[in-house]
């Protein structure tokens, strides 16, 4: 045999594991996604959920997990073979007029979610160690803007990468504690239900998993593993470690969600407990579950309001930044701005809230609200074949993604009649 044969060889040996090495570096982007949907709106959405109806509505997580990994994809599809963002691709191929409308409703929804991500924070931050809730708002936003303005995208990643890993950690502990009831849950998870003024809670469940700033920033990270957009072979690698990466992060926030629905039902809706505020869940977890699981709580819940009002941010930044034309780029002035209208104007608007907790589960219901529009604006432009070339959406691809939008649009509806009556 000789020397090239064993080159060969050994390549053949050893590719698998290359292979392995290579998707594991490639995690990260779809990590960034799932902190939006493990954020303290979902947390006071699921608490809801669970303490209110028990099981019934796991299925729910696990519909808006479909719809999130078929979307996700969707949205970092664009990404990859324009090399544009959700933001950019509208400014470049809608009519301005309508791209400056579609675009504000999406910078809306970014600080309607950083408003619950910072409101988060300052929750636990009040369960820890008594802080005021204004007081702090402020103290986490000045932390996350320092945090933004100071880190590359490497470090933020590795950062919301070790806390969703603490978030889930917590989460384990906290199910460790408590008798769940499997079979329910199992049947809660798959039977669509709709027990009797369960709407707007469905509704803030949908619109904290399937979040609009989510598409635009994911259509945007995705691009810090872009490498050749020229060399075919190399972006059909990227689409498929994309998938994996997508794939592999919402499941994870799908077992977090659910985690935080099964120890609700468990504890609050088994001892028939109303909650209606998330420190009255940590408190009432102290006598259900012990003094332990009540400080994990707290703890994990600041680093959800953390980590989702980094990416809360960022994703405001990328939007703003594509109104005109702009890449995101933490030195750029149009990012800055994006990053300040998102996170400023959440916390002006934690000022006015007077109950906490509906502001959490309101915010939700906007985003919900605001979802069609986004998850139109990219249907259109990922079937487009002038702006993604051979890489537009298949008819299969299209028929599923307006399913998708019909039945978000459709459970939009439901819930505006629910409110008129």
């Amino acid at each position: 045999m000789n020397l090239s044969s064993i080159k060969n060889l050994f390549k053949k040996k050893h590719e698998p594991k290359l292979k392995a090495l290579n998707f594991i570096r490639y995690i990260g982007p779809g990590l960034l996604v799932t902190v939006g949907f493990i954020d303290p709106g979902n947390w006071a959405s699921n608490i809801s959920a669970g303490g209110e109806y028990g099981y019934a509505l796991l299925w729910m997580v696990t519909l808006s997990t479909i719809m999130l990994i078929l979307l996700q994809h969707n949205a970092a599809h664009l990404g990859i073979v324009t090399g544009n963002c959700l933001s950019e691709a509208s400014t470049a191929t809608l009519n301005p007029k309508l791209n400056r409308v579609v675009l504000g409703s999406a910078v809306i929804a970014a600080v309607s979610t950083a408003l619950a991500e910072l409101l988060g924070g300052a929750i636990a931050l009040n369960m820890l160690f008594g802080i005021p809730l204004k007081l702090g708002t402020i103290l986490v936003l000045c932390f996350i803007l320092w945090i933004l303005c100071t880190n590359s995208y490497k470090k933020l990643e590795k950062w919301i990468i070790g806390f969703v890993s603490l978030i889930g950690i917590s989460f384990l502990f906290e199910l460790s504690l408590v008798h769940v009831e499997w079979g329910k849950a199992m049947v809660g998870w798959i039977k669509p239900s709709f027990p009797s003024g369960s709407l707007p809670i469905i509704m803030s469940v949908l619109g904290a998993v399937v979040m609009p700033h989510n598409l635009f920033l994911h259509s945007q990270v995705i691009q810090s593993r872009q490498w050749n957009l020229e060399d075919e072979s190399i972006i059909k690698k990227q689409l498929k470690y994309e998938f994996m990466d997508t794939f592999f992060s919402m499941i994870v926030g799908w077992a977090i969600n659910s985690a935080m629905i099964l120890i609700a039902a468990t504890t609050f809706f088994a001892q028939k407990v109303q909650v209606t505020e998330l420190s009255q869940a940590q408190q009432m977890l102290t006598p259900l579950l012990g003094n332990t699981a009540s400080i994990v709580f707290a703890i994990a819940l600041l680093f959800a309001g953390i980590s989702s009002s980094v990416t809360a941010g960022m994703a405001g930044g990328s939007i703003f930044a594509g109104i005109f034309g702009k890449d995101y780029d933490i030195n750029n002035v149009y990012t800055k701005l994006g990053i300040g209208i998102t996170l400023i104007g959440a916390t002006i608007a934690i000022f006015f809230i007077t109950n906490p907790f509906k502001g959490l589960i309101y915010s939700q219901m906007l985003l919900s609200i605001q979802l069609p529009i986004t998850i139109f604006l990219q249907i259109y432009l990922t079937s487009s074949k002038k702006v993604m070339g051979k890489y537009a959406n298949s008819t299969l691809s299209k028929i599923t993604l307006w399913i998708v939008g019909l039945i978000v649009t459709g459970l939009n509806i439901m819930l505006l009649l629910s409110l008129i009556a």
